[in-house]
């Protein structure tokens, strides 16, 4: 297996992944201890997103990549992980 057989996608995912994380970070200022569970979701969010815009279409495109689905899915996943630490037990304050 050669790093041509990887493909854009997974890569592209990780970029657009780790620009949405970033980006999330940078407007709500601090993030702590779910920075890599809010990274994994987004990423994984940006791999899902694409595969859905690769089948129902995508008005911005890089090559074969749906960078429109590819955001909204990694937000989705990066809201998911928001929702489920607020509604989750609290941190005793030390």
């Amino acid at each position: 297996m050669t790093l041509a057989d990887i493909g854009t996608a997974p890569v592209l995912s990780v970029v657009v992944g780790v620009f949405h994380t970033a980006l999330y970070v940078l407007v709500r200022g601090r993030i702590g201890a779910r920075l890599p569970l809010t990274l994994l979701a987004a990423v994984l969010g940006a791999f899902a997103g694409q595969a859905l815009g690769a089948r129902l279409g995508d008005p911005l495109r890089l090559g074969d990549y749906s960078l429109v689905w590819a955001s909204i899915v990694a937000w989705a996943g990066i809201l998911v992980i928001a929702v489920a630490s607020t509604l989750g037990p609290a941190r005793p304050d030390r």
